[in-house]
């Protein structure tokens, strides 16, 4: 057996493998890594009923907890279910999907910013959410609620990324960007060389598509065992919810990425089979070319002598 087969082999299936990791990575740069992509992303979530109803109930609390000092005990408790409510009336509003783009926008610009400037600031990533404070007040103050009008709006800084995890998101964001521009030249470059030095090409563009479908189809367990592993530590239903809604309108692109991998391999491997099979059928071999490499001891056949 030459060495082009195993090479071939080695290279195509090493191509395979990688395809799905270029998926993941280009994914992360382009979907991720750009801000008004991420927030076009989040948009939607804002009609999202978990989503809304899981932000209502956590700006109803940070409210209610605001104004503890102006109402104690029995006062307190009975406000909080009118807060809550306005909240939640509040998330209805156009108002609030406003609002909801201007957070996206803050929290993944600070973050980026952290990630990419090796000269930021040691420290938790922050971002102010003054804007969206003020928004809600006015709100509340609309529908006169009691002591709305002294909810403070301040330029808190709210940390949205530990200090201790900082450098090493920067070290990985980093690896991750220089993985999105070479990992897809190489893996091309692998396939192609890959088909080239093999003994049949045929075969190894079916072996190709193959490999191609079973990423994707990998690809897409990835995504779904990562939505498992994400919800799994969210006691919350409520929290739960919102939160699945939030990983699959990320990783909806992935998912499409993952049924066309799968749907491109099984297309490519499926015409290069037919294909062997049609030139099969159209030149068979003929018997003498058949015959001559089998038996290299065949004695030619004898002849009379010539009277």
């Amino acid at each position: 057996m030459s060495l082009r087969d195993p090479l071939s082999a080695a290279l195509l299936a090493l191509a395979c493998l990688l395809t799905p990791c270029t998926a993941v990575t280009t994914w992360a740069t382009l979907a991720l890594g750009d801000t008004p992509r991420y927030v076009d992303t989040m948009a939607p979530l804002a009609a999202d009923p978990a989503v809304r109803t899981a932000v209502a109930d956590t700006v109803g609390n940070e409210v209610v907890r605001t104004l503890a000092p102006e109402a104690q005990g029995t006062q307190q408790s009975a406000l909080a279910p009118f807060i809550r409510d306005a909240v939640h009336s509040f998330t209805r509003t156009p108002a609030f999907r406003t609002a909801w783009e201007a957070g996206n926008r803050a929290v993944h610009d600070a973050v980026l910013h952290a990630l990419r400037d090796d000269a930021a600031p040691r420290g938790p990533v922050t971002v102010d959410l003054a804007p969206v404070t003020a928004q809600v007040k006015q709100r509340l103050a609309a529908d006169h609620m009691p002591y709305a009008d002294r909810i403070p709006v301040e330029h808190t800084e709210v940390a949205v990324v530990p200090a201790e995890e900082v450098a090493g998101l920067r070290k990985g964001y980093q690896a991750l960007h220089a993985a999105a521009f070479w990992l897809p030249l190489a893996t091309i470059g692998l396939a192609v060389t890959g088909i080239a030095v093999a003994a049949c090409r045929r075969r190894a563009l079916t072996a190709t598509g193959l490999g191609t479908a079973l990423g994707g189809a990998l690809l897409a367990v990835a995504v779904a065992v990562g939505r498992r592993l994400t919800l799994a530590d969210l006691p919350d239903p409520v929290h739960r919810a919102a939160a699945g809604a939030i990983y699959d309108a990320l990783t909806a692109t992935l998912r499409t990425t993952s049924w066309v991998l799968l749907a491109v391999g099984l297309t490519v491997a499926l015409a290069s089979w037919l294909t062997g099979r049609y030139r099969a059928r159209r030149d068979p071999p003929s018997p003498a070319a058949s015959d001559a490499p089998d038996d290299p001891y065949r004695q030619p056949p004898a002849t009379l002598p010539r009277p």
